[in-house]
C-alpha cells in the first residue's frame, strides 16, 4: 500500500464522533464483520467508532457499486474476500467517502447501529484451520521446560513449523470455555485416567484470514502470499496442557486443542495495517537464513507488523470485589515471530497445498523476550512451578472455572491514527461431566 493512500491519511476525520477520540475503530481502520440483531439475520457490516454500519442496507440504497450487491447479502465475508486486495480497497475507499463527508451523514447514519445492540459472529465460513508456532521465544521457552539444554528442535530454524487444526470449533469472541475432558496421565501414574483438564491454558496469537485462494498444485510464491492475506485477527488457540502432555506423542495435540479456538470478530485489511508495517528482525548470527523459496526482499523489508498485544485476567473473585484485570502479557508480535505472515502462506502451499477463501490461520503463540510478554500460562507459571499472585488473594497455575481471558491488540505509532482489533475474550465454565 502506498503511503499517500488516503484511506490511511491522519488529518481525515469522520463524522460520527465516536470514531475521533482514540477507539479501536477510527477511519483509518473500518474492519470488516459479520453482526445480527435480536432475531434477526447475519450480515456485513463495517466498524467505525462505536458503531457498525449495515453494509446491505446502504448497498440497497444505492450508496455501493452495485456488483457488490451479491456478495454482501451473504451472511459470511467468504465470496467477498475472495475478490482479493483491489476489491477490498475500492470498498474500503467508497466507505472513507461515505463516513467523512458530510454530503452523505443524513443517508448513511440511519444504518448505523451501536456494536452494544448487536452479536458478532465468526466472519467467514472456515474450510480449513492450521496453527503455526513462528513464535520463536514461546517455543525457546516451552522447550526449555522438557529440553533445557536443546530447547529448538534442529528443524525450526529452517521450516516454519504448523500442524492442521479444527474449523468446526472456531467461535467468536464470548463464547464459554467448556472445560475439556480427556486423557490425562500424572508422572508417577502407571495409567492415564479420564476427567477435565486441570492445566488449561490460554495462547495468544494472530489469526490470518485467507482472501484469494490458489489452485491445487500451484504453490503461492513468497512475493505474492500477502496479496493472498484479506485481513488479520486476535486468536486464542485454547489448550489442555496435561491432555496435550499424554497424546501428543507421535503425532500432536489433539483433544487438547480441538475443543474450541476463539477469534476476535474483525478482519483488519492489510491497506489499514500498512503504516505499521517493518523490516523483519535481523536472524542471529550463526542462523541459517531462509531458504530461496521463503526469502523475499520486500517482505524483508515490510513483513512484520508493529501489533502492540496485551492479555488480562479476572476471577469471579476479581469481579466480586471490583478488581481490575491482572494484566498478564503486554508486548508486540513483531518482537515475537521468527517468519513472517507471508512466509506462513508460502510454506502452507509449498507442496500444492490449496488455500481457499475464508481459511484460517494462527501464528503460533507469540511471547517477546521479556517477562512481561509472555503469550502462555505454561511460560507464565514455568508450567505451574511458580503460580501467579493475584490482588485478590488468589494465586494461578492454570485457569480455574470462572477465569476470563481478555486479549486486545493496537497500532499506533508517529505519523499515523492508532486503530485497534477489538477483543477476543473467553470465561472458562465447568464441563458438566
Amino acid at each position: 500500500m502506498s503511503a499517500t493512500d488516503p484511506t490511511i491519511d491522519p488529518k481525515t476525520k469522520s463524522w460520527v464522533e465516536s470514531a475521533n477520540g482514540g477507539s479501536d475503530f477510527p477511519l483509518q481502520n473500518l474492519p470488516l464483520g459479520i453482526f445480527s440483531e435480536a432475531k434477526g439475520l447475519r450480515r456485513p457490516g463495517v466498524a467505525i467508532g462505536d458503531y457498525i454500519l449495515d453494509l446491505p442496507a446502504i448497498a440497497e440504497a444505492g450508496l455501493l457499486d452495485g456488483e457488490w450487491l451479491e456478495d454482501l447479502a451473504q451472511p459470511v465475508l467468504n465470496a467477498f474476500l475472495s475478490r482479493g486486495h483491489a476489491a477490498q480497497g475500492e470498498l474500503r475507499a467508497r466507505l472513507h467517502e461515505l463516513l467523512s463527508d458530510e454530503r452523505f451523514r443524513d443517508d448513511v447514519e440511519p444504518q448505523l447501529i451501536g456494536q452494544s445492540e448487536v452479536h458478532m459472529h465468526v466472519p467467514c465460513v472456515i474450510g480449513d484451520y492450521s496453527d503455526f508456532y513462528v513464535g520463536i521465544h514461546h517455543a525457546t521457552n516451552i522447550g526449555k521446560q522438557f529440553r533445557p539444554d536443546n530447547p529448538l528442535l534442529p528443524n525450526y530454524k529452517y521450516v516454519p513449523i504448523g500442524y492442521h487444526g479444527r474449523a468446526s470449533s472456531v467461535r467468536a469472541t464470548g463464547e464459554p470455555v467448556i472445560r475439556p475432558n480427556g486423557q490425562r496421565k500424572a508422572l508417577d501414574a502407571e495409567a492415564p485416567e479420564y476427567g477435565p483438564s486441570r492445566r488449561l491454558d490460554y495462547e495468544l496469537e494472530l489469526g490470518l484470514w485467507i482472501g484469494r485462494g490458489n489452485e491445487l498444485g500451484q504453490p503461492i510464491p513468497i512475493a505474492e502470499a500477502a496479496g493472498h492475506i484479506a485481513g488479520y485477527c486476535l486468536l486464542n488457540d485454547w489448550s489442555a496442557r496435561d491432555l496435550q502432555a499424554w497424546e501428543y506423542q507421535p503425532l500432536g495435540p489433539f483433544l487438547a486443542k480441538n475443543f474450541l479456538t476463539s477469534v476476535s470478530p474483525w478482519v483488519v485489511s492489510a491497506q489499514a495495517l500498512a503504516p505499521f508495517r517493518k523490516a523483519m528482525p535481523g536472524r542471529p548470527a550463526g542462523d541459517p537464513q531462509p531458504l530461496p523459496y521463503l526469502d523475499d526482499p520486500a517482505d524483508r523489508a515490510a513483513g512484520a507488523l508493529a501489533i502492540q498485544l496485551e492479555v488480562t485476567l479476572t476471577t469471579e473473585k476479581m469481579r466480586a470485589a471490583g478488581l481490575a484485570p491482572h494484566i498478564l502479557s503486554r508486548g508486540s508480535a513483531d518482537a515475537a515471530m521468527y517468519w513472517s505472515a507471508a512466509q506462513i502462506v508460502t510454506h502452507h502451499s509449498a507442496n500444492g497445498c490449496n488455500l481457499q477463501p475464508g481459511d484460517l490461520i494462527g501464528t503460533g503463540t507469540l511471547s517477546t523476550d521479556s517477562g512481561d510478554g509472555l503469550g502462555s500460562l505454561m511460560e507464565i507459571s514455568n508450567g505451574g512451578k511458580t503460580p501467579l499472585s493475584l490482588a485478590s488473594g488468589e494465586t494461578r497455575s492454570f485457569l480455574e472455572d470462572g477465569d476470563e481471558i481478555v486479549m486486545r491488540a493496537w497500532c499506533e505509532g508517529d505519523g499515523a491514527v492508532r486503530i485497534g482489533f477489538g477483543e477476543c475474550a473467553g470465561r472458562v465454565v465447568t464441563s458438566g461431566v
